[in-house]
């Protein structure tokens, strides 16, 4: 009987030793990969057609992967290990590789923007998997409490006794992995304002907004990276982004973006028009709706074409939940209704806009 594509995507989530032996054999494989390329690139430069972008990325690439599985190593035999050190010291060690899976963690959160789907996905369930190894570790080695019938002198004494002797200090708490916003020229600490940038030879690669309230943003031209943080009631419109637009804590706006990459973390209510190379990601959302991109100002196409996001491939509507690993619909996201779209927002060259009709 055949298994059901839930039971293959469960089945990936599984922490069985064989498993992690492949995920370490297939990222090993993928810098040994991009290793051969960057050498293959470099004799033969003159004849390259990869642009430097593409080069950064896959070194941006390369050096996660490596970083990632050494401290992998590194977490996995301290783990292993830790039922052969002594009762007097399990509890340091335990704490010592608490804040070496939260530090990997960190590293995770930080180079998300530029990993692959598979890459992310795999480096977020090892660290799920490194977590519960310590967690069963730390239940299996630390010292439970017992229970006994005391007297009450005997009660008080241990009282008195645990006044004056100094408490185990708690193991450090693991906190959330927070997308890092880079610091870059950018719009900030905005309310009630329309906001407008146009990127044509100004040299920005990158470009930031964050702690928005009720502000209007128009982005003209290409960027690099696009970072967006901590917006409300906000309406979002930009032009090409080359590489990645990164999005953390929204809230009841709308987005029109085009981008290689586009990922999302902690949204509710909001809206995204996208125009988007591969599959959306989102993360931690709530009630997020999808929809084509619909902006023009003029340029605009060329723009789009230099930037490799001429063409429409559909993945606005192909959106990847990390939080839901059913097989059926994630309840998180959703199409957007044609009759609830807004119209397509054109931005003039003063920096004016307004919603058009679509035309043919």
């Amino acid at each position: 009987m055949q298994s059901s594509a839930a039971d293959g995507v469960l089945a990936e989530y599984g922490s069985s030793k064989p498993m992690e032996a492949s995920l370490q054999k297939k990222r090993q494989a993928m810098i040994d990969r991009l290793s051969n390329r960057h050498q293959s690139r470099t004799a033969t430069a003159g004849n390259s057609t990869r642009s430097a972008d593409d080069d950064n990325l896959d070194s941006a690439v390369a050096s996660f992967a490596s970083k990632f599985s050494e401290s992998k190593c590194s977490i996995d035999s301290l783990i292993d290990k830790s039922s052969s050190v002594d009762s007097s010291a399990i509890r340091s060690h335990l704490d010592g590789i608490s804040s070496s899976i939260a530090a990997l963690e960190q590293l995770v959160a930080e180079s998300s923007y530029s990993l692959p789907s598979y890459e992310l996905r795999s480096a977020l369930k090892s660290v799920s998997e490194m977590k519960q190894r310590l967690e069963n570790q730390s239940a299996e080695l630390l010292p439970k409490k017992k229970f006994s019938f005391r007297n009450k002198s005997a009660t008080a004494a241990a009282k008195s006794s645990a006044a004056v002797r100094p408490k185990d200090p708690d193991p450090p708490k693991q906190q959330p992995p927070v997308l890092v916003i880079r610091e870059s020229p950018g719009f900030r600490n905005a309310e009630d304002a329309t906001l407008t940038k146009n990127f044509r030879g100004s040299g920005i690669g990158e470009f930031t907004a964050s702690d928005l309230d009720s502000c209007e943003v128009r982005l003209i031209g290409c960027i690099n990276a696009l970072f967006i943080n901590r917006l409300r009631n906000c309406r979002v419109y930009t032009g090409p982004v080359i590489g990645s637009v990164l999005i953390e804590q929204v809230e009841n706006c709308v987005f029109v973006l085009a981008s290689h990459q586009i990922r999302i973390h902690n949204a509710s209510g909001c809206d995204f028009y996208l125009r988007v190379r591969s599959r959306p990601i989102i993360e931690d959302c709530l009630r997020v709706r999808f929809a084509p991109y619909c902006l023009r100002y003029e340029g605009m196409e060329e723009e789009l074409q230099e930037a490799g996001l001429g063409d429409e491939s559909g993945n606005w509507g192909n959106v990847d939940d990390f939080k839901w690993l059913r097989a059926v619909q994630s309840p998180n996201w959703s199409v957007l209704e044609e009759s609830q779209r807004i119209e397509c927002f054109e931005i003039h060259e003063s920096g004016d806009g307004n919603e058009n009709p679509q035309t043919d």
